[in-house]
């Protein structure tokens, strides 16, 4: 008895079509531009300044060398100016989602008359140029004192007067966000806790924060990532330079006649690892903030 094989038909290749041919080489030059200058300043970093004096920036290496990064690390005492960024992001962050999860809880499970306006309120605080405000508030940090509780017994020059301004500055968006994320968990849980005699605390704590932990985590990325960043609030609202966090601490790798760029971009590329550590350790949470509280129901 013959046995008959059926060949498999075969898959015809799509054509390439040539939009499709651009697009890739538009993402693949966007991208190569976004990455430049990281990859300039990591080629400048492991290059000896008197190379580069030399022979100029844009010449082959003779030798590459971790060299400036130990000498950034131990010149600009980044150590130390790491611990202070930890002392004023840590707080930052744990208040921040606090006091935005109870009033977008407040926002969300509650209806009343100035429900909308008051979330509007804490989001219309973002679109405010920090520019503007900063005259009045340099005057009311320097009018505010604070004996016994920052060194400098003023709300001035301390890490306390930092943790207040980002948190103020941050809280609307968390509140926006996570009110949206609120609206979108079954009113029916709530209806069943307060039938069983929940009070508001318990409701809030116990039932609806905890089902908020991807919106928390998400937005406990993004606030680590904007707060250590930060420059312009430490530049202004700080005057002792061993209180600066440690995006000021770069300061001290410029002399006042001298500044080697090549120590610069190694200093840099320090300060940028610990927002890197938390992007890859949250980065499901971090992507997914991107579309948080967009979709509801």
């Amino acid at each position: 008895m013959s046995s008959t094989t059926v060949a498999a038909p075969l898959k015809r290749r799509a054509p390439i079509r040539p939009a499709r041919v651009l697009l890739h080489v538009f993402l693949a030059g966007t991208a190569l531009a976004w990455l430049a200058p990281l990859l300039w300043a990591i080629f400048s970093a492991l290059r000896p300044y008197s190379e580069t004096s030399a022979k100029g920036y844009v010449s082959w290496p003779d030798k590459l060398t971790f060299d400036n990064f130990t000498h950034a690390f131990q010149q600009s005492d980044m150590l130390h100016y790491f611990g202070n960024t930890l002392i004023i992001a840590v707080p930052a962050v744990l208040l921040t989602l606090f006091l935005s999860s109870c009033v977008a809880f407040y926002v969300a499970r509650f209806d009343f008359r100035l429900n909308l306006a008051l979330l509007l309120v804490f989001t219309a605080g973002n679109l405010l140029p920090q520019q503007v405000i900063i005259t009045p508030l340099y005057r009311l940090y320097l009018l505010t004192n604070l004996p016994g509780i920052t060194q400098s017994g003023k709300l001035y020059d301390s890490a306390l007067g930092l943790v207040l301004i980002h948190v103020a500055f941050q809280s609307g968006f968390c509140a926006f966000v996570l009110s949206n994320y609120m609206r979108s968990l079954p009113h029916e849980l709530t209806e069943a806790a307060l039938v069983d005699g929940a009070s508001v605390w318990r409701l809030f704590w116990q039932i609806t924060l905890p089902l908020c932990k991807p919106a928390m985590a998400a937005l406990a990325t993004l606030l680590s990532i904007w707060i250590y960043n930060d420059f312009f609030w430490a530049l202004v609202l700080i005057s002792t330079g061993q209180n600066m966090p440690i995006t000021s601490a770069l300061n001290n790798l410029s002399g006042q006649y001298f500044t080697d760029p090549n120590l610069v971009a190694a200093g840099s590329l320090l300060t940028a690892i610990p927002t890197l550590i938390v992007y890859f350790a949250l980065q499901r949470q971090f992507v997914s903030g991107l579309t948080l509280g967009s979709n509801k129901g």
